[in-house]
């Protein structure tokens, strides 16, 4: 069963429903914290299609930019969610 989760954004905000990677994503996010999240700590296909579209339903989410060595030199985005976010339903599995 796809993951569904309904969130409320803030104390008086909306409440936004999402699906499937996009809601894994939500929760990954709110459980790392000041932390945030890489697609290097977080393996993921696509975190930055998953955090554009958590933008469009009004969540805030900071990236910041990281360089990373090793063979494959270069950078990494780190997001951190910056909005409160009220679990309000948790439908499906997460994996």
């Amino acid at each position: 069963m796809m993951l569904i989760v309904k969130v409320q954004i803030g104390e008086t905000g909306p409440v936004v429903t999402l699906r499937g990677r996009d809601a894994w994503a939500l929760l990954e996010l709110k459980a790392a914290n000041d932390n945030g999240c890489t697609p290097i700590d977080h393996p993921g296909p696509r975190w930055s299609g998953y955090v554009h579209k958590l933008r469009k339903a009004g969540i805030i989410v900071e990236t910041i930019r990281e360089r990373h060595g090793g063979p494959f030199a270069g950078q990494h985005a780190r997001y951190i969610l910056r909005s409160l976010i009220i679990i309000l339903e948790t439908k499906g599995d997460k994996s």
